[in-house]
Formats: structure tokens, sequence, C-alpha cells
């Protein structure tokens, strides 16, 4: 990873030269991306693989919540990588920015996929709810009150839990505020937009991969997000919560391998857990 300061919007940069087909790894809000090192071994031999630095990252520009086009700052590096990406892996907030790239493109009477390239999806702990009477006051309370709860797993996750309690709660915190309200409202307005996603339109094999344990972005949406998408095969990775790229390097890097590996035609959707158990996570 570039560790010099890069103030652009969106950058992209290469981290392997695989004579295979490129993928491009794009990391969620207030991360950078540092979250993919524990994998980018892991990964298939022969990809070219390409990691994105967006405007919602750890040093990123302070005023990117002002602005409610999030999904063009994500084409912007959609097209920054030369060739184009055959596959996509979005963690997060990412995920569901992408998701509404897709849908929206496809709304405006253009196949995104075709236009971007785009054969396979990889979507990481993704925000889903299929239905608009699954977003309550108590949801709104949840990720507003808890937010900082979110940033400090990250920073527990990154640090490998060396960080005391009262450091990671108050890096925590510092993080929440740097994203702000306007950050905060960005990632809400895209939650919240999930049930009106016209999943249906998004044909590209896709792997949608979750933590058991994610207290962020539970499991049961992931599976979920799956079984709305035409072609869709879902994981959940046992022991792990909203980080498995970091949590669990190797599990989370075999699924994708076995993923892209695999022949097109399978089941649309596989589960590790019955979804109704999954379901009082919520």
């Amino acid at each position: 990873m570039n560790t010099n300061l890069d103030l652009r919007p969106v950058s992209v940069e290469r981290r392997t030269a695989g004579t295979g087909g490129r993928m491009l790894l794009l990391h969620g809000l207030a991360a950078n991306d540092s979250v993919w090192d524990r994998t980018l071994g892991l990964l298939p031999e022969d990809a070219e693989i390409w990691t994105a630095r967006l405007p919602w990252r750890t040093d990123g520009i302070t005023e990117w919540g002002q602005d409610p086009n999030l999904r063009g700052w994500l084409a912007r590096a959609l097209e920054l990588v030369p060739g184009r990406a055959e596959t996509l892996v979005a963690h997060s907030m990412a995920a569901n920015v992408l998701l509404d790239l897709l849908d929206q493109k496809a709304r405006g009477g253009t196949d995104a996929l075709r236009h971007y390239g785009i054969r396979s999806l990889v979507l990481v702990s993704p925000f889903f709810r299929a239905d608009q009477e699954e977003f309550d006051w108590d949801s709104i309370s949840y990720y507003l009150n808890e937010f900082h709860l979110i940033m400090e797993e990250g920073i527990r996750v990154h640090s490998g839990g060396r960080l005391s309690a009262d450091i990671q709660q108050a890096m925590g915190r510092r993080v929440r505020d740097r994203v702000g309200p306007y950050g905060w409202l960005r990632f809400f307005e895209l939650y919240l937009r999930t049930p009106s996603l016209q999943t249906g339109r998004i044909t590209a094999r896709t792997l949608v991969l979750s933590g058991e344990t994610d207290f962020a972005a539970p499991p049961a949406e992931s599976l979920a997000l799956a079984a709305a998408l035409p072609d869709a095969y879902a994981h959940v990775v046992p022991g792990c919560g909203h980080f498995p790229m970091i949590e669990a390097a190797e599990q989370f890097a075999a699924q994708i391998r076995e993923f892209l590996h695999s022949s097109p035609g399978g089941t649309p959707l596989r589960r590790t857990a019955p979804l109704d158990a999954l379901e009082s996570q919520r």
C-alpha cells in the first residue's frame, strides 16, 4: 500500500500483477485500502488485483458527505482501472454504493454490467432490507446513537485487539465525528433505499459474504440480499464480525477463490444457516 498521503478524492492502485482477470477491491466507510492487506496474498494467484481509495476513507476529503451522489465517485474508480475490472469486491457501504450505481444505471436504460465490463460481484457485509416496513424508529435510533460502536469495531479489528477499551472508544468517537452528520446521512440514505432496489436487473454472478457475529450488518440481511438477486450465492463466515477479510482472511479468500473458479449455473442460493435462525440476530 502506498503510505504517502493521497489527496485525490478517488484513486486506484495495482497491487498484484497477475495475468488473469482483473479484480477491484472497494473499501467501506471510514476505512481505507489497508483492509485488504491480509487477503491480497490469498486471492487467486493469476488475478490482477487493484484497490481503490474512495472519498469516504479514513483520511478522505471531509466534505464528501455533502454530495448525495456517491455512486459518481465509485463509477470513477471503476473507470480508472485500465481495461476495467471483471470482478468487483465491495465491502460494507461500498457494496451499497455499488448496488445503487447498478440500479440507477439500469433505471436510465444503461446495461451497467456491460458498460463497466463486470462479470462477477463479491458483496461483503452489505446493508440490505427487502421491505420498507423493516425500518422503524428503533432502527434509526440504533444506527444513529450506536454508530460509534461500528467505528470502534473497525479500530479493534485493525489493531488486533492491542488497544485498551478506553483508547478504542475515544478513537471510535473521533472517527464518528470525522464522518459527521452528513456522512452518516449518506450512509443511512443508501440503507433506506435498499427495499426499492431493482435487484432482479443485477444479473451478474454474485457472492454475498458476511460475518456470523456482525452487529452492524446482520448476516440475515446478506442472505436476504442473495435471495433477491437472480444469480447469487451466500456464505456466512463463522466466528467473525463486520470485517471477515481481516478476522478470517483465509476463509474469506477461500470462498472467493471457490466462487470464481466454480462453473456458472449452480444452485442460485447457498446458505450456511437457516434464514429464520439468523433473523433472530437482528
